[in-house]
């Protein structure tokens, strides 16, 4: 088997594949016209988010048996058209579940208590104790979106809070067992939520899946956390809500005009509605880092040389 690394990740997929007998090649600046001249040549490939895998270059690699996706998202490569042409597709969400969960919660804390300006405040002169009263947790409701692997993983880390968990999950029946966390319909947790979470893929049915509509379906003013993917939330949507009190606050982790590699903001930006919301102390924002800690920089490539051996290496 010979693999094509066009994403640096973790080295122990690398070492897993070499021990298995694999060649492993590197092109971290290939472009998309390299790719089509030399995909051919490969059996596997792994990436991150830096290039896309559409059909017109997947139709080029008759050799190629598998994509291996450190992460989760898989909006960048055409899934149906692989499994057509009998090429497997892995990703590994289980690799950064808890970075993922343990993030939305730090920020969420962090809004909740006013960390961020508080400690702003002290470090130039001010004590301002009154205005920076902080809201708990416990009794308040966290609605979930998505109950896959980030999903769940929110869910258990709010576990000790003594808050009420409920859950919409299109696509899923969340197992009985699970007694921390009651699935809901989605109007349901319109109804419900003082805090909505977002753990979705993206698809044209999850785009702008927070807009006007959304924000004005539900019944309480509610805290945002976006940790999926920018394209999920209409910017401008959200900075109305925001001026008119819908949205209590919003954490974000990631943007709406985020470069599809998820390294910048894009060109086509728009400006006011971003510096409206930089400038915000009802805003969070961190650059598309909750699922990027240091362990999970290991396990999400340990995951995929696990998923991938699997299957090839019989």
């Amino acid at each position: 088997m010979k693999v094509l690394f066009l994403d640096a990740v973790h080295e122990v997929l690398e070492q897993r594949l070499k021990r298995a007998g694999w060649s492993c090649d590197h092109d971290y600046a290939c472009t998309y016209d390299e790719l089509m001249l030399k995909i051919n040549l490969y059996d596997g490939l792994v990436i991150r988010s830096r290039l896309r895998l559409d059909a017109t270059v997947l139709a080029k690699a008759p050799s190629l048996k598998f994509i291996a996706r450190s992460g989760s998202g898989l909006e960048n490569i055409d899934v149906s058209f692989a499994k057509k042409t009998g090429i497997r597709v892995y990703s590994s969400p289980e690799g950064n579940r808890d970075a993922v969960g343990e993030h939305a919660l730090g920020m969420l804390l962090m809004l909740l208590n006013h960390l961020k300006r508080a400690d702003s405040e002290v470090r130039n002169g001010a004590w301002r104790r009154e205005a920076n009263r902080g809201t708990e947790l416990a009794q308040r409701t966290v609605g979930i979106i998505g109950y896959g692997h980030m999903g769940s993983a929110f869910a258990e880390k709010l576990s000790g809070f003594n808050c009420r968990i409920v859950a919409y999950d299109k696509y899923k029946v969340i197992h009985p067992a699970d007694q921390a966390v009651e699935q809901v319909t989605l109007a349901e947790l319109q109804q419900e939520a003082d805090v909505i979470s977002l753990h979705i893929p993206l698809s044209e049915e999850t785009h702008h899946f927070i807009d006007d509509a959304f924000i004005a379906g539900c019944s309480r003013s509610f805290v945002l956390i976006n940790t999926a993917r920018g394209r999920h939330v209409d910017s401008a949507a959200l900075r109305r809500g925001l001026d008119s009190g819908a949205v209590s606050g919003a954490c974000l982790d990631v943007l709406e005009h985020e470069q599809h590699s998820f390294e910048a903001l894009s060109a086509d930006a728009d400006n006011e509605v971003v510096e409206s919301l930089l400038n915000s102390d009802r805003v969070l924002f961190s650059p598309h880092i909750a699922g990027w800690t240091h362990e999970s920089y290991f396990k999400l490539s340990n995951v995929l040389a696990d998923k991938v051996l699997a299957d090839f290496s019989k």
